[in-house]
């Protein structure tokens, strides 16, 4: 007998899984570890930036109480070189991996600032030699000066000679700080001279007054090139360099005055110089939101320029007029 095994009518094929609908899959997470941490950097770098960002115009700034027999005028130049080195920190020499590298009103400044500190202590050694005769100079006084003139710009390391160590900015102008204080010390001691003598106060102030008008010169010279003034990167490099020196001007002055007052007096210059150091500090206070180098008579894009041109040509004729005042 033949087993006979029905046949089905038709043959059901077997139950298929539906196919899964693509679905948003997140990005491999390293991706986003890599923006959160490129931001983070960003924002650091920046933040650092304004951190590290400081243009100090105090006008009252000072040196504190002055020991008695120290010069004033050399104490407030220590001063400045203590709060912009150490205190603010000095940088325009900083490496391009420090959020203060990417910085560019405040290294002009700080600079203008030691500029005029080198050219006003070189006028005070050059004052005390030329009335003292050729033993007059305090040799601490000229190592201040010849240190005050190094470039604020070296770093640690210099490429220029296979990156070899060197001295550092900060280093030179500590230096050049511990010097003034030792003459000051020994200015007290009566081992030192500091010459108040009217000849000696002109020839400082012609030294100021030279300074400045070559500082003029440059800021003319910029303004007659016609550069767009949105576009022209060097006129805030101009205008804060020239800001830090007539506002480290404005305190020496400022000082000079008191160490010389009995002579200033007796010629009855006191209210001219203090007229003088006024528009010094007029002219040190000019602080737009955005330095821009337009058309002198500009409505919308001033010369900042020209504005602190005219201001600098004042202070220097100011300037010259107290030491022809004193020479006579």
């Amino acid at each position: 007998m033949t087993d006979q095994t029905p046949l089905p009518d038709e043959i059901v094929p077997s139950p298929q899984p539906e196919t899964a609908r693509p679905r948003w899959r997140m990005p491999v997470p390293w991706t986003w570890v890599g923006a959160a941490v490129a931001g983070g950097l960003v924002f650091a770098y920046l933040t650092g930036m304004a951190v590290a960002h400081k243009i100090d115009g105090d006008p009252e700034f000072g040196s504190g109480p002055v020991a008695a027999g120290h010069s004033r005028t050399v104490a407030v130049a220590t001063a400045l070189i203590h709060r912009e080195v150490d205190l603010h920190g000095w940088t325009a020499n900083d490496p391009f991996f420090m959020p203060s590298w990417a910085l560019d009103d405040m290294p002009h400044f700080q600079q203008g600032i030691i500029t005029a500190l080198a050219r006003f202590t070189a006028a005070v050694a050059d004052e005390n030699g030329l009335l003292r005769g050729p033993n007059g100079t305090d040799p601490e006084l000229e190592r201040a000066a010849g240190l005050l003139k190094y470039s604020g710009t070296t770093w640690m390391f210099d490429p220029r000679t296979a990156w070899s160590r060197t001295a550092s900015s900060e280093k030179m102008y500590r230096n050049a700080m511990r010097s003034l204080d030792i003459y000051n010390e020994r200015l007290a001691a009566g081992t030192a001279g500091f010459e108040r003598r009217p000849a000696a106060l002109a020839g400082m102030l012609s030294a100021v007054a030279r300074d400045l008008g070559a500082g003029a010169d440059t800021v003319g010279r910029h303004i007659e090139e016609r550069h767009w003034a949105l576009f022209d990167v060097q006129a805030d490099d101009l205008f804060y360099a020239a800001k830090g020196r007539l506002y480290a001007y404005s305190l020496l002055l400022r000082e000079l005055h008191a160490d010389a007052a009995p002579v200033i007096n007796s010629r009855e210059l006191g209210p001219a110089w203090a007229h003088m150091v006024e528009t010094f500090r007029a002219a040190a206070r000019l602080d737009p939101l955005v330095v821009t180098n337009g058309a002198p008579d500009a409505a919308l894009l001033p010369s900042h320029l020209a504005s602190q041109g005219f201001l600098l040509e004042r202070a220097r004729a100011e300037a010259a007029q107290m030491a022809d005042a004193l020479r006579r």
